[in-house]
């Protein structure tokens, strides 16, 4: 059996990735001869790498992409990683349908920082979260398995937790205002205990400023029971001319604009 034979073999039973170590038992063959052989499937856009000796098989309607999407091939490689992981901040607002426009960047939440990951012209993103185990997720269903995403309460701490990795937070707070429409505020609530008290501070305010009151209403009594001081609404941008809100407990620093 060649290389092509295998790599049709694969996809004829549905499974689009392998390991190098697999097609070397698979065709019998030496290390360097498969890898020499693999590469000549890249070569031809039949095969792509995005991790060293982790393969995807690519159909002939991704070939243009040089890959396949990141949902259809990430959950196999933290498996194969070894990894929690979830897919998180804009691209679980997209696959929420509260993505105001398409992420550039399959955004994925793991344990530990870890380098992007470039596979033709998909990129993939890592944002390390420590508490991830923690936070409550739920399965979408993809063309080649389950993906893994963080529900919309979730999504909406991450999306304040990492204003940077979502476009600022005049664009959090044009996410949070599609997001709104289906969170529910219990457990909006309920995320308070896995996420750092500063985030549901900024999280209520923008809320309010989306016309969300009634999430932002149990949010702020968690406030006011626990902020005992102020912290910026942006994160490590000056408070020098900042107005004070105090249902917050807020240093407003900075003009929010959400695009209703």
């Amino acid at each position: 059996m060649d290389i092509s034979t295998y790599v049709d073999g694969l996809a004829a039973r549905g499974r689009y990735h392998f390991t190098t170590a697999e097609a070397v038992a698979a065709l019998s063959s030496s290390p360097i001869a498969v890898r020499a052989a693999i590469r000549r499937l890249r070569g031809k856009a039949r095969v792509a790498m995005p991790f060293r000796g982790f393969h995807l098989i690519v159909p002939p309607e991704y070939r243009a992409l040089g890959c396949l999407p990141a949902d259809q091939f990430v959950p196999q490689l933290m498996e194969h990683l070894g990894l929690a992981y979830y897919a998180g901040l804009l691209s679980a607002a997209s696959l929420h349908g509260a993505a105001h426009q398409a992420p550039m960047v399959f955004q994925t939440i793991v344990p530990d920082n870890r380098p992007e990951i470039r596979c033709g012209r998909v990129r993939v993103e890592f944002v390390a979260r420590c508490n991830l185990s923690e936070i409550p997720t739920m399965q979408k269903n993809t063309l080649r398995g389950v993906l893994r995403i963080s529900t919309q309460e979730a999504t909406a701490f991450d999306l304040v937790g990492y204003p940077g990795h979502a476009g600022g937070l005049s664009n959090v707070a044009t996410v949070l205002s599609e997001l709104a429409e289906n969170m529910d505020a219990e457990k909006l609530l309920a995320e308070t205990e896995h996420s750092p008290l500063p985030w549901t501070q900024r999280l209520g305010y923008l809320l309010e400023r989306v016309e969300a009151a009634n999430l932002a209403a149990p949010l702020a009594e968690h406030v006011a029971v626990h902020a005992k001081e102020y912290v910026p609404l942006r994160p490590r941008k000056s408070v020098a001319r900042a107005t004070r809100d105090p249902r917050w407990r807020l240093f407003v620093n900075e003009l929010v604009e959400a695009d209703l």
